[in-house]
């Protein structure tokens, strides 16, 4: 990602102008993986908003001998997501917090394509349910590989991971799915 680097580089140097394509070409990405964990709608756009900020006034820090730039921003977005449930937590000591709604991840704010939107929902109850099923950190790489758009490098990056730890992952994680979501797609194929 030549430009990312350039973008970064650029808005290291002061460029305002360069941090705001950063912001626009991480925006949607970075909002889809604060609303997979916390749900869409306000809570979600100020975590997004608080990433880069954060990622704003800590740009002076970021090396790019260390990891990608996109995995750099996505563990400032975990770690205030982190932050955001220890929060929750500590307020709701009796409940467990509220469930991630994976559906809400994938819609944005403002996208006014209803119809495509009450498509892509059909599915997403069977999915939250699947991935409430599997290990935190099954569900972890697939928000990140599959709602983020995160490569595999930048997901190691993120989950502090080798490649090949985060490819088995991923291949149990998508296994475990498929085996949790077999048996309803069949239910539905039966007459």
């Amino acid at each position: 990602m030549q430009d990312t680097e350039n973008l970064v580089r650029s808005a290291q140097e002061g460029n305002l102008s360069a941090f705001g394509q950063v912001y626009e070409a991480y925006y949607l990405r970075v909002y889809r993986y604060a609303a997979a964990r916390v749900g869409q709608g306000a809570e979600a756009e100020d975590i997004t908003q608080e990433v880069f900020l954060k990622a704003l006034n800590s740009l002076n820090k970021f090396k790019f001998t260390g990891p990608p730039f996109a995995a750099w921003l996505f563990r400032i977005a975990h770690n205030l997501v982190i932050d955001r449930a220890r929060h929750y937590k500590a307020a709701a000591a009796a409940t467990s917090g509220p469930p991630a709604p994976i559906d809400d991840a994938l819609s944005v704010p403002g996208d006014d394509n209803v119809e495509e939107q009450a498509m892509v929902s059909l599915d997403m109850e069977a999915l939250r349910e699947a991935l409430d099923k599997v290990t935190k950190l099954q569900r972890q790489v697939i928000e990140l590989r599959f709602l983020a758009g995160l490569s595999l490098a930048e997901t190691a990056a993120v989950m502090s991971r080798n490649e090949n730890a985060i490819k088995a992952l991923q291949h149990s994680a998508l296994g475990a799915l498929r085996r949790l979501l077999a048996p309803q797609a069949s239910a539905e194929v039966v007459p």
